[in-house]
């Protein structure tokens, strides 16, 4: 999989951002909010290293990186918001396992909303994996647009702007930094990817089980 990102996603992005800039983080944001699960943690860290002028300050690379990657965030969770909201569980139970995400998803976020409300929105920006599928189940609770939108853009705006400084600050330093990091390298990534594969394994079980279980019905 390591082989795949450094082969393919990477060099397709410093093409894209040396094409058209902050546009195309926008798009790649927008794509990653709207349940497609590209790696933020790629991405906004390429930007930072390759769209940042190294004259600015720490500062204004963290808001700059921060402000587009947000921006991107925050329409492709509209665009997720807005298929839960207008499709509901019908949407779910149709074409939820096309987005990997199927009734019991619903369920848990159900009683995610219903104990911590909008901050579910916030906390979700922050963490990895489940930023890319929480604004589809805001929708379909019909939460309040504008603290969702809110809350998303300010969760994005951090997140984005933390990553964008990472690599404006240690890009130049890559190679350097992955051979310091040596055998330790690895098994964090694979430990992220088999995370990741167990995610999208176990839904795709559910959805043929629930499918199964339908048929015989």
């Amino acid at each position: 999989m390591e082989h795949l990102i450094a082969q393919y996603l990477i060099p397709f992005l410093e093409n894209l951002y040396h094409a058209i800039g902050w546009p195309g983080v926008i798009v790649i944001m927008a794509l990653e909010s709207a349940n497609i699960p590209i790696p933020s943690e790629i991405t906004m860290p390429l930007a930072g290293w390759l769209l940042i002028p190294t004259t600015a300050t720490w500062y204004q690379a963290f808001v700059i990186g921060g402000l587009f990657g947000a921006i991107g965030c925050l329409i492709g969770s509209t665009i997720s918001y807005s298929m839960g909201y207008w499709g509901g569980r019908p949407f779910v139970e149709r074409y939820g396992k096309y987005i990997l995400v199927n009734e019991q998803d619903i369920d848990n976020f159900d009683r995610l909303f219903t104990r911590w409300g909008q901050g579910v929105n916030f906390v979700a920006r922050l963490l990895p994996i489940v930023r890319t599928f929480i604004s589809f189940p805001a929708g379909v609770f019909k939460v309040k647009f504008m603290p969702f939108a809110f809350l998303t853009f300010l969760g994005s705006f951090i997140w984005c702007g933390a990553l964008a400084l990472i690599g404006w600050t240690w890009g130049d330093h890559w190679e350097q930094i992955l051979g310091i990091m040596g055998p330790l390298k690895y098994p964090i990534m694979a430990g992220l990817f088999i995370a990741l594969g167990y995610y999208i394994w176990h839904h795709l079980r559910r959805g043929v089980k629930h499918e199964t279980a339908g048929a015989a019905e």
